[in-house]
């Protein structure tokens, strides 16, 4: 077997290099690790120093609105510019009805197509289905409205909401359906087609994730798939999942484009869904820059609720997931 000399000589060459000052290598790995930690820290203070900036001019804004009306302006429901009269009860009742009922349906699907992709589906379906239910992530959200008025209304209105309320009608919230069919519900499945994608990618990169011996060795005590991804997979990725299920319901508070659209800005809380309604975000969009000082003020007191919800949504996000943590923190005992 020939040996390739200037090869093996040049190789020995670098190698000598390297090893041959060990205080020039340390030299050079300690910079590298300063440069690296640098740049991570500067990241993490600039993001944070913009969420401070953007906080505190949000606040700024809100401040005559906030010292004016008070807490008060959370329970209120009258929301008339001319009259001076504004408060968001109204509002964040159609943003939590919406995102809730959002959350609700996209859970359950994001997660089956999650365990689909991961774990049923053929190579060939997996590499086509799954870039198509991302693809629904990167439609912009003005075009998901605009199908919602030409498609979605007219179809909930037609069918979805007539079945629904001749099935479930005695319950208030299926009352009786609007022929427009710009309402609560409509906001709430275009919410939802919104909100799936985030789980099902999130979802579908946790469960590939578990170790294949743990699946092997499950079935080969005889547990038949639906109790591998019951006593397996769900269990060692619940954590995660419920953050992407949380991560969704972000999505879902701050859409304003696509939910204005559908929803009809309604002015009053109705118990059923098929009547219309409004959400901060909506409002923000549809009525800014205001008619008025205190309007604008009011405006910006809308984006200071949401924002507190969005962080408080957040922080929920991670204390249960450590709740639902399958390993202890020391990482050695499962809980």
């Amino acid at each position: 077997m020939s040996v390739d000399v200037t090869r093996t000589g040049s190789l020995t060459a670098r190698l000598r290099l390297r090893t041959g000052d060990p205080s020039r290598v340390r030299a050079a790995d300690r910079i590298g690790d300063g440069l690296l930690f640098g740049l991570c820290a500067a990241a993490a203070l600039l993001a944070t120093v913009g969420l401070l900036v953007i906080a505190y001019q949000i606040v700024k804004g809100a401040w005559p609105a906030i010292s004016h009306f008070g807490v008060g302006f959370v329970e209120h429901t009258a929301w008339k510019p001319n009259f001076g009269q504004f408060g968001a009860g109204v509002l964040l009742f159609g943003t939590a009805i919406s995102s809730a009922m959002a959350l609700l349906l996209a859970t359950p699907i994001g997660i089956a197509i999650g365990l689909y992709l991961s774990m049923l589906a053929p190579a060939g379906v997996r590499a086509f289905v799954g870039p198509l239910v991302e693809m629904l992530a990167a439609i912009p959200s003005v075009i998901l409205g605009f199908w919602g008025i030409l498609v979605l209304a007219p179809f909930a209105s037609a069918h979805l909401e007539p079945f629904l309320h001749s099935t479930l009608g005695f319950i208030p919230l299926f009352g009786s359906p609007q022929p427009s069919g710009s309402s609560v519900f409509t906001a709430s499945l275009i919410l939802t087609i919104m909100v799936v994608p985030i789980i099902a990618s999130i979802s579908r990169d946790l469960f590939m994730t578990v170790p294949r011996e743990l699946q092997d060795g499950a079935a080969a005590l005889g547990a038949t798939r639906w109790e591998i991804v019951r006593g397996v997979v769900l269990p060692s990725t619940a954590s995660g999942v419920i953050a992407a299920a949380f991560l969704g319901l972000g999505r879902a508070l701050g859409e304003a484009i696509a939910v204005s659209q559908v929803i009809g800005a309604g002015t009053a809380i109705h118990a059923s869904l098929f009547m219309t309604g409004d959400t901060l975000a909506s409002r923000i969009a549809n009525q800014w820059p205001g008619t008025s000082r205190m309007h604008v003020a009011s405006l910006f007191y809308l984006a200071v609720i949401l924002l507190v919800i969005g962080l408080l949504a957040n922080l929920m996000a991670q204390r249960i997931g450590r709740r639902f943590d399958y390993y202890a923190p020391s990482g050695g005992t499962a809980r």
